[in-house]
């Protein structure tokens, strides 16, 4: 399913409409995400004909955004190699996606147990984790549809994923939150109007990118509040703790074994991803807006820059 000109509008305005909310109060902002979510919610279970077949010559992201793209091994590739490597990919971001939002979705409902439940800011968290079970779901079947495959985080990074959901608190969680989402958010903004992409792919990125922007704002309010009065020696911890977790997350998400999956040899693949000066200005350039926001909220420390600078995030 193409992107309209009427959606991608939808999209811009729905934007500026976010960033016009920045300066008010937390319940209101609920409330007015609250509005958005009734008004502007789409359900990918109707909206995309799961059984429609897929094109063989489309990309599964933008062949620019692939890891690979201006290497040589890329050079040495056929089409329909490049095709299958962007499929894999983009299965495997979907996935670590899938796994991270799960974490985000239990931190969310821990912050919000035995919270004011006549509150906005309750109905919106919870809004929020109804959304995100949706988007795993869209995510779980795109995936299977495009290559059959799942994709996990290492063992290692699972485990301190358990650590992170069940230990964070506050502008920690948030902010992991957050910096998780916009990850994500990066990949699919570059895609989500490709007509070179599937267009199901490009549904789905349209989707997920319209419905976290709602995600995003409430996630930079609570980050906001959170660190109202805090510390210096509690914001160089906290900001120390989410740059790691993003690195590990930024880190996991396209998976060696979807090179494999692709029939490409792994090892040269990911070396050649380490050393892709064009997938770390892309990287770099498309984070500017995530760093800025977490400068502006003082989590922009020198030992976090430095971990963000060794995964091209900054």
């Amino acid at each position: 399913m193409v992107a309209t000109a009427a959606n991608a509008s939808t999209i811009r305005d729905h934007g500026d409409n976010v960033v016009s909310l920045r300066d008010q109060g937390a319940d209101e902002v609920s409330k007015r995400l609250l509005a958005s979510s009734a008004r502007l919610s789409r359900n990918a279970m109707t909206e995309i004909d799961w059984d429609q077949p897929m094109d063989p010559a489309k990309y599964g992201c933008s062949p620019e955004w692939s890891s690979l793209y201006g290497t040589d091994y890329w050079d040495e590739m056929t089409e329909q190699q490049r095709v299958a490597l962007t499929r894999h990919e983009f299965a495997s971001i979907m996935n670590i996606g899938i796994w991270f939002e799960m974490i985000l979705q239990e931190m969310v409902i821990r912050d919000q147990y035995l919270g004011n439940y006549h509150s906005s800011e309750f109905q919106f968290a919870l809004t929020e984790v109804a959304d995100e079970c949706r988007h795993s779901i869209m995510f779980a079947k795109a995936s299977q549809k495009m290559v059959g495959k799942s994709y996990h985080p290492s063992k290692f990074v699972g485990r301190l994923g358990k650590v992170f959901m069940r230990t964070a608190r506050a502008e920690v969680a948030y902010t992991g939150i957050l910096v998780a989402e916009e990850i994500l958010d990066v990949f699919q903004r570059g895609c989500m109007r490709d007509e070179q992409v599937l267009p199901f792919i490009r549904t789905v990125n349209e989707i997920h990118v319209l419905e976290e922007s709602r995600h995003m704002k409430f996630a930079r309010e609570e980050v906001r509040d959170s660190m109202k009065g805090v510390g210096w020696v509690r914001r160089q911890w906290s900001a120390l703790v989410v740059s790691i977790a993003a690195a590990f997350i930024f880190t996991s998400m396209i998976r060696p074994q979807a090179y494999s999956d692709a029939g490409l040899d792994a090892k040269r693949a990911v070396a050649a991803r380490r050393g892709n000066e064009h997938f770390k200005s892309m990287v770099r350039s498309s984070c500017a807006h995530l760093m800025s926001f977490l400068d502006e909220a003082g989590l922009l420390t020198k030992p976090a820059a430095r971990v963000y600078r060794k995964v091209n995030m900054l």
